[in-house]
């Protein structure tokens, strides 16, 4: 793919953001990212752009110094993120543009591609090794299938960091974690990044709350149901999403210890 490596322009856990072309970027992944997860993020990326969803067009895949990429249409403008830090959008219009973003996924029919939740969770507790206790794989994959699978399309990772908002409008990147699941999977995982994990890693711990709250009630009303009963669905996805914490690895040794906790408990493992 005819292009050359140029500045960084965005960082991440797994990957760095490039220029690359004019109007294109590269997502170079991290030395040993197995090329089999770059494939597959570009696969989903894809599908969802082709699908019509808000996800930037994927012009093909390529690999620079031994990282492995995906060239990408360029999307110009700030994160929902770097909007909310600065003051330039409250958490009101935070929450309500994830809840837009959210409703737009989640109404959207899922093509062949896109994996069951089940499939997604059992990939990657073997690819994850002693990252977690087997008796947690078992049991989550076991909660997974007595609610039913679902036939829904989840993002997999909505949060402010992931919504670039563009002159065109909000554009979702980040595709990895597709799966076909219901949207309240989503909300659960919202739930754990916004109103568990980041509070203690920003100077304000009730921002994301405050995002997270407007989130939910908008997302409710969107979807014509009662606040307390998406809390209800969404109650039931916690461990799952826990789960999917622990996999991302990002949790620390406190969260760490709550999800498992709160995946026992699901399971009726507690003593």
């Amino acid at each position: 793919m005819q292009g050359a490596l140029g500045e960084r322009i965005g960082a991440g856990m797994s990957a760095d953001v490039h220029g690359w072309a004019p109007g294109r970027v590269v997502k170079l992944f991290k030395v040993g990212m197995p090329r089999r997860v770059v494939w597959h993020e570009a696969r989903m990326t894809r599908v969802a752009f082709e699908a019509g969803l808000p996800a930037p067009e994927v012009f093909g895949e390529v690999e620079v110094e031994g990282r492995f990429g995906i060239v990408l249409a360029r999307l110009e403008g700030p994160t929902l993120l770097e909007l909310s830090r600065s003051g330039a959008m409250s958490a009101g219009e935070v929450g309500g543009v994830l809840a837009g973003l959210a409703m737009a996924v989640h109404a959207t029919v899922p093509p062949v591609e896109v994996i069951s939740l089940r499939d997604w969770m059992e990939h990657s507790l073997r690819a994850a090794g002693e990252r977690v206790p087997a008796h947690i794989g078992a049991g989550i994959v076991g909660l997974i299938e007595r609610m039913g699978p679902g036939e829904g399309w989840c993002h997999g990772d909505l949060h402010p960091g992931n919504v670039i908002m563009t002159a065109e409008g909000p554009r979702l990147v980040d595709w990895l974690g597709a799966v076909r699941a219901p949207g309240v999977l989503d909300l659960a995982i919202c739930h754990v990044l916004l109103f568990e994990h980041t509070p203690g890693q920003v100077d304000d711990p009730e921002r994301p709350r405050a995002y997270h709250a407007v989130l939910e009630a908008e997302y409710a009303r969107l979807g014509g149901i009662s606040l307390a009963a998406l809390r209800g669905a969404v109650e039931g996805y916690l461990p799952v999403a826990g789960v999917l914490g622990l996999l991302g690895g990002w949790a620390d040794a406190e969260e760490r210890a709550r999800f498992i906790g709160r995946v026992e408990a699901a399971l009726g493992m507690g003593g």
